[in-house]
């Protein structure tokens, strides 16, 4: 099975990050934002990735609370896709929230990048920043040694666009490390390496 036990300690969090990608979408999410918890959960469900996340944040920094938790969860995935042999290596998914549409595209490509393209008109959604939201993404990204992109097609509701984000790149995931059973033996790249 596909999984990984990552902890995270700086002068500002202590985070621990479990992460089973070929799960049932089980979760325990604590990270002192219950917006972002909320975002977690959806993401975990969404994605199929049993996930327990706990965050002690010692600067009480919301921003570094968000920012070490997509470097530890995104750190956790890439160790537990291993060399990625068999995967589908990409996904996307087009995902409605009530008004708000939104893209989600990726590519476990081994290289990173992120564009996030997104009218957040709000600067909190309950008790999270939504400033921070794109630069979880890109840190994500990073770590994960991944592409991203991430498209507002439409909407207005800053909550709605931001769980459409989560929820569509959620899936655009599942799909990506799910297994092509034409090529179970193959890494997805003519380089032969991701």
């Amino acid at each position: 099975m596909r999984q990984c036990v990552k902890e995270r300690k700086t002068n500002e969090t202590e985070i621990t990050v479990k992460l089973n990608i070929d799960g049932t979408g089980c979760h325990k999410i604590n990270t002192g934002i219950l917006f972002f918890n909320h975002m977690l959960e959806q993401f975990a469900y969404h994605s199929g990735f049993d996930l327990e996340i706990n965050v002690n944040s010692i600067d009480k920094d919301p921003h570094h609370r968000v920012e070490d938790v997509a470097i530890t969860l995104a750190s956790a995935l890439h160790e537990a896709l291993g060399d990625k042999k068999g995967i589908k290596r990409y996904g996307e998914t087009i995902l409605p929230m009530d008004e708000a549409l939104v893209l989600s595209v990726v590519d476990l490509s081994g290289r990173a990048f992120s564009k996030v393209t997104a009218e957040l008109k709000d600067e909190k959604v309950s008790d999270l920043e939504t400033r921070i939201i794109p630069h979880f993404f890109s840190s994500f990204a990073q770590s994960a040694l991944m592409t991203i992109h991430i498209k507002m097609l439409d909407g207005f509701d800053t909550h709605h666009i931001t769980e459409a984000m989560f929820k569509s790149f959620a899936r655009a995931l599942k799909t990506a490390v799910s297994y092509d059973e034409t090529n179970k033996d193959k890494i997805p790249s003519t380089k032969g390496i991701l």
